[in-house]
């Protein structure tokens, strides 16, 4: 039975083919049971299911039962591989049974819910996740020792889920944790990557992009449904059609290539909660997979072309743009996700037979960055062009129902096409855009043409625009997701302002301050905390009565009343040198570099590979640190050395050159640092290869100190700030994104900070700009003259790095920022010589983190933008 199907006020009762379904027992077998108990409704039948176990015994008869059926071997050639397949598939039945009657729970009683539209879900491995939330892992733990396999060597079996990159998607990883969590009725969209992003390798320093095979042995997280099988359309023409009855024309699209969305349900569990919220991604199918008469004449090629074509849309996620046809793949791809999401939104709508008007009031659909804009315009062509509402009609409800949610303050990051290109993929849309930009400049110059000039209008027209008319002439996706939605927000508070006052100024002027708000971005202390440092989390619950905190962040409070507890602090400090050990054994497995993590301070930067995010000050200080240990004799560098090991990690988008080249400045570096005598136990540098959630969880909690160093007013929030601190780690960053608000709840004491301030950026830029030359300060020109000597290599071959410091004009203020960040070091190497004032501020940051949460974002999405409420399933 269908999540869509229910329609009476009580789940049926189960026939006895579903109860034999549901337990693995025999008809005679169930027939008894029901001679002592009689058992008619599928909740109370779920007591006695194979998929519900509360003990080992139930636990490690449903895993013998997967390893003989599902995967048709024996416990005598079960290894770690199949174990993992078969304790997946045991928690996961447990998991589609609660996940079943959510959907069915929330079909009934026809609440608002929330469609969360993101190009990304960051997911991460999604057992350990499983078994926390559903409260299972330690009888899962046992019940693997009985049978002879080591739970944590059976997780390293799980590869992460390939579908995202950076912070965007494991927001909206965190996100879907807290809706499940908060019981909040809602459901996430995306696309199911067949090799995510890319899997990085690093060859003599380089970067070098291979597949990402996550999918070979299957996913059994996720339930394929290849029932729902939703036509996409693109190209094509499109035609006018008079209808003589209503003598009214109605315009028809004839696409000219069709390919089929497939769906694939993702369970999202939440903690402590019986709820389990779905995320469905979509599949690209050709709607003919082989032309067999191709085939038989010997064009083998071409048989299979549709295939190829089709499923080249769910290949990667973002398709290199750096050329014509990377673009329109990019293009192709956002429209087959959101033509097929909002198919499948409408058609729920439409089964409860509600009337259109109550749309809005049903429908709460949040736009994860400009990604998914089209769904706006996707709508409106439904409510017109299938649904034959009138223009007003239909926009009025559009805009009621998305949300925006921007997650960049550089015009040069937010998302435009070219109108050639549009116009030859989606032709209908095209039109319907001209039509929306229409109707809206048309407002705006109503509005403001008796108090502007001539001129002022024009440029006010200009700006806001949904086309830009320069050559190419382009749409603007953020200028249309603004205009297409009903509230815009930030996620930090210096971002949120920053977007009022410099990209989306214009817009203030049209709509006011009412429009646009804030959300400061949080993360789900269930995987960031319990899951990725369980010895903290322990250690936490221990003195706050339970982990009851990972639902009220805020209870972490407490912990500053054992500020005075010297055993406290010691076990605090315990935990993160065993964090550091687990570090050091992936480093040494990943690269074969041996540390003994009792020698060094952590200092660690892992994130997206950007010049904005400026990994390039980071490497040029830990130049600068080689260089003044090698001017140092043995004496005075035991004396005056803080040993430090620095981790990199992060991936470059194939086709940015400048980031790549970071890349490998940094393995130069530390190819060169890490074999020098002179260095050894005082420097360290490392760059872990391709980062992902996993091993994430490995790295953040061995943080002494993360770096979040971006040029100021560049980073809308960051999420990974928020990860160090609640894992004991301290900052050391400039005054943006988030960093703002975790400053205020921490204090400045328990903050590195420095470099020039978001309002002084502009006016340094400017500077730039018109100075005959930069000087560069004398501790940065050292650096550049030791990488121009060929000390890391060949030194022509980080030219482009340095010119664009030296002779670029330093857009993002590396010279600038250089001497105030080496200062900041060196506050970070006095301060940690205090190991009792250190561990204080660790635990004063921690205690500090509650608005940090995800589950306070959610609320106020729901409060101030969505207006839904929870729904209690008990």
């Amino acid at each position: 039975m269908s999540d869509y199907q229910i329609t009476s006020n009580e789940l049926p009762a189960p026939t006895y083919r579903h109860k034999r379904r549901l337990t693995g027992f025999s008809l005679n077998e169930i027939k008894s049971i029901e001679a002592q108990i009689p058992l008619s409704s599928r909740s109370l039948w779920k007591k006695f299911a194979v998929k519900e176990f509360s003990e080992k015994s139930d636990f490690e008869r449903d895993f013998v039962h997967h390893i003989e059926t599902t995967l048709a071997r024996s416990m005598y050639n079960c290894d770690d591989l199949a174990a993992y397949q078969a304790a997946s598939n045991t928690v996961r039945d447990k998991l589609i049974v609660e996940w079943n009657e959510t959907q069915q729970f929330q079909t009934l009683k026809d609440p608002k819910r929330i469609y969360y539209l993101s190009l990304e879900f960051l997911m991460g491995r999604a057992m350990d996740n499983a078994m926390l939330n559903a409260g299972v892992k330690d009888l899962v733990k046992d019940s693997l020792s009985e049978l002879g396999f080591n739970l944590e060597d059976i997780l390293e079996q799980e590869p992460d889920a390939a579908l995202g990159n950076g912070g965007l998607g494991r927001l909206a990883a965190c996100f879907l944790d807290s809706l499940s969590t908060g019981k909040y009725p809602s459901w996430g969209y995306g696309l199911r990557y067949q090799y995510g992003i890319f899997a990085q390798r690093i060859i003599d320093g380089y970067q070098v992009e291979t597949p990402d095979y996550w999918l070979t042995f299957s996913n059994p997280w996720e339930i394929p449904r290849h029932e729902i099988q939703i036509p996409v359309d693109f190209y094509g023409f499109v035609e006018e059609e008079f209808n003589p009855q209503t003598n009214e024309t109605k315009k028809i699209w004839k696409g000219g290539e069709r390919v089929i969305a497939v769906a694939y349900d993702f369970p999202i569990p939440g903690y402590s909660t019986k709820n389990v919220n779905n995320l469905r991604l979509w599949s690209a199918k050709p709607t003919t997979e082989f032309d067999f008469s191709k085939f038989n004449s010997g064009d083998y090629q071409n048989s299979v072309r549709l295939q190829q074509r089709a499923e080249s849309i769910t290949a990667v996620l973002y398709p290199n743009d750096n050329f014509d046809q990377g673009k329109e793949l990019r293009l192709k791809q956002q429209y087959f996700w959101v033509a097929a999401s909002l198919h499948d939104i409408v058609r729920r709508f439409k089964k409860t037979k509600r009337p259109w008007s109550e749309f809005p009031l049903q429908v709460a659909i949040q736009l994860n960055d400009t990604h998914p804009t089209l769904a706006i315009v996707e709508l409106q062509r439904i409510f017109i062009d299938l649904e034959g509402f009138s223009w007003d009609d239909a926009w009025e409800i559009v805009v009621k129902t998305f949300g925006y949610t921007n997650h960049t303050v550089m015009q040069e990051a937010l998302e435009k096409w070219p109108i050639p290109l549009f116009e030859r993929l989606l032709p209908r849309h095209l039109e319907i855009i001209y039509t929306i930009n229409f109707f809206f400049l048309q407002q705006v110059e109503k509005k403001f043409q008796s108090t502007y000039s001539q001129k002022e209008l024009e440029n006010l027209l200009s700006s806001v625009s949904v086309i830009e008319e320069y050559y190419p002439k382009q749409v603007r996706m953020a200028n249309l997701a603004i205009i297409g939605s009903h509230r815009v927000n930030g996620v930090a508070e210096l971002h949120s302002e920053l977007i009022k006052t410099t990209i989306f100024k214009d817009f203030v002027k049209v709509y006011g301050d009412k429009k646009f708000t804030n959300v400061t971005n949080g993360v789900t202390p269930r995987r960031w905390l319990r899951e990725a440092n369980p010895e903290l989390a322990e250690l936490i619950a221990s003195k706050l009565g339970g982990y009851e905190y990972l639902l009220n962040l805020n209870l972490l409070k407490n912990l500053e009343n054992y500020l005075d507890d010297k055993d406290f602090k010691h076990k605090w400090d315990i935990v993160k040198l065993n964090n550091k050990f687990r570090l050091t054994k992936l480093i040494k497995k990943l690269t074969g570099i041996e540390i003994n993590p009792t020698e060094y301070l952590f200092d660690i930067q892992v994130k997206r590979i950007h010049e904005y995010k400026r990994q390039q000050l980071n490497i040029f200080g830990v130049i600068h640190r080689y260089l003044w240990i090698k001017s140092l004799s043995p004496k005075e560098r035991k004396s005056l050395v803080q040993p430090k090991v620095y981790v990199f990690g992060g991936k470059s988008a194939p086709g940015y050159y400048m980031a790549k080249l970071i890349i490998k400045l940094i393995n130069a570096v530390g190819e060169l640092v890490n074999n020098d005598a002179d260095a050894e136990g005082y420097l360290k540098c490392i760059f872990v290869p391709d980062y992902n959630v996993s091993k994430a969880q490995i790295i953040i909690p061995a943080s002494d100190i993360s770096e979040h160093i971006s040029t100021a007013g560049t980073e809308a929030s960051g999420t990974s700030n928020m990860k160090f601190v609640l894992n004991g780690g301290l900052i050391i960053g400039t005054v943006d994104g988030a960093n703002v608000e975790i400053t205020r709840e921490i204090g400045e004491d328990n903050i590195f900070l420095f470099g020039n301030l978001a309002e002084n950026v502009e006016d340094i830029r400017h500077a730039h700009r018109y100075a005959p030359h930069l000087e560069l300060p004398e501790s940065l020109k050292q650096v550049f003259e030791a990488i121009e000597s060929g000390k890391f290599g060949e030194g022509d071959e980080y030219k482009p790095l340095l010119d664009s410091v030296r002779y670029h004009k330093d857009y993002y203020l590396v010279s600038d920022d250089f001497d105030s960040y080496l200062q900041a070091q060196e506050l970070i190497d006095e301060a940690y010589k205090d190991r009792d004032d250190w561990i204080q501020k660790s635990i004063i940051s921690v205690a500090n983190m509650g608005f940090f949460s995800s589950d306070r974002c959610i609320e106020e999405y729901a409060e101030m933008i969505w207006d839904v409420e929870p729904l209690e399933r008990d």
